[in-house]
C-alpha cells in the first residue's frame, strides 16, 4: 500500500459534509475537521516543503480520493458535495477506504479503464472507526504515490501558479496589487502609504457597509512563504491603536493558530486576517488576474446504456 498519510482524514471529511447539510467550501470543511478530530496547533501549523499548510492539503487529497470514488461530486468546482452514495454511507472501515485507496490507484495507472467503482460488498460500514493511517509500500519501484495523482488537478494548478506569482513581487508591487484587490472588493480611498518604520502599516482605505456605517481600515501586506506569527499581529495592532477601526493582514503565506486567535482576541481591536489560500479565492471571485475556463468530463454512466 502506497503511503496515506490523507487516509486518516477520509471519515472525518464525510462527517463534516453531512454536518455542514451535504456541500460546502473546502475552508469550511477543513476547519471543521480540524475542530472535530481536536487537531493540535502542532499539526495545524505544519507547512510543506514546498510551502503552504499541509493540514488542509492532507484533507484536500482525502476528498480528491472520495471523490474519485464517487462519494463527492466531481464536477462540482469550489465546493464539495456529497453524491447520493455518500450521503448514504457511513463511517467507513479500514477495509473499504484501503479498497478506495487501491482502485484509485489503479485506475490512474490505466486512465483508459472504466469509470471506477467501488462495490457496496466491500465497502463495510461501522459506526466507530479510528483514524487510518497506512504503511508505505516499498517493495516496488513503479508503485504510485499520493504526489503522482493530483486533486482537483485544474484548480490546484492555477492556485499553485498564482500563488507562485504573487510570492515573486517585490514588496512594493505586492502592495500596489494588494490596494488594487481591496479596491475591486468594495474599499474607497485606498491608499499605499509606502511608509518605512509606520510599525508595519502598508496602507489604509474606507470599507462602506451602507449609506450610514462605514469603517476606516488599516492593511499590511505580508509576501511570505511562512506564517505569520502571534507577535506580529500584535505589533500590527499596536500600530493602528487609535488609527483606525479594524486591521487587515494580507498573506501569501499562512498564519499559525495562535496567530489566528490573536487577531480574534476579546478586549482587542479586531483584525481580519486573509491567508493565501483566500488570497487566491479573492481572486478567482473578483475574476482579478484570471480568465475563466468552460472545460468538461465524461459522464460514463450516461452512455452505458448505448453500449448493450
Amino acid at each position: 500500500m502506497v503511503g496515506s498519510e490523507f487516509a486518516r482524514w477520509i471519515n472525518p471529511v464525510l462527517k463534516a459534509l453531512r454536518e455542514l447539510g451535504g456541500s460546502a467550501r473546502p475552508r469550511e470543511v477543513v476547519e471543521l475537521v480540524a475542530r472535530n478530530e481536536h487537531v493540535t496547533d502542532e499539526v495545524l501549523d505544519q507547512i510543506n516543503p514546498a510551502g503552504g499548510q499541509r493540514f488542509p492539503n492532507q484533507v484536500h487529497w482525502a476528498r480528491f480520493y472520495l471523490a474519485e470514488a464517487g462519494f463527492i461530486d466531481r464536477s462540482r468546482h469550489g465546493v464539495w458535495k456529497l453524491t447520493d452514495k455518500g450521503a448514504a454511507t457511513g463511517p467507513l472501515d479500514e477495509h473499504a477506504i484501503k479498497a478506495i485507496i487501491e482502485e484509485v490507484i489503479e485506475r490512474s495507472r490505466n486512465p483508459k479503464a472504466a469509470s471506477l467503482t467501488i462495490t457496496l460488498k466491500r465497502v463495510e460500514t461501522h459506526t466507530s472507526v479510528a483514524p487510518t493511517v497506512f504503511p508505505e509500500r516499498a517493495d516496488t519501484n513503479d508503485s504510485i504515490s499520493s504526489e503522482d495523482l493530483a486533486p482537483e488537478q485544474e484548480e490546484r494548478d492555477y492556485r499553485s501558479r498564482l500563488l507562485a506569482i504573487l510570492q515573486s513581487l517585490p514588496p512594493a508591487g505586492f502592495e500596489r496589487l494588494c490596494q488594487r484587490l481591496l479596491r475591486e472588493a468594495g474599499f474607497e480611498q485606498v491608499i499605499v502609504t509606502g511608509k518605512s518604520g509606520d510599525g508595519g502599516i502598508d496602507g489604509h482605505g474606507i470599507l462602506s457597509l451602507n449609506a450610514f456605517v462605514s469603517f476606516r481600515v488599516l492593511f499590511q501586506c505580508k509576501r511570505y512563504v511562512g506564517s505569520v506569527s502571534p507577535s506580529q499581529v500584535r505589533d500590527f495592532r499596536g500600530a493602528m491603536q487609535g488609527r483606525a477601526d479594524k486591521g487587515l493582514i494580507l498573506t501569501t503565506g499562512s498564519f499559525t493558530s495562535e496567530a489566528r486567535r490573536e487577531a480574534s482576541r476579546d478586549g482587542a481591536p479586531p483584525i481580519e486576517l486573509v491567508d493565501g489560500e483566500k488570497l487566491i479565492e479573492l481572486f478567482a471571485k473578483l475574476d482579478l488576474g484570471l480568465r475563466p475556463v468552460t472545460t468538461y468530463d465524461i459522464d460514463e454512466s450516461f452512455f452505458d446504456e448505448y453500449r448493450k
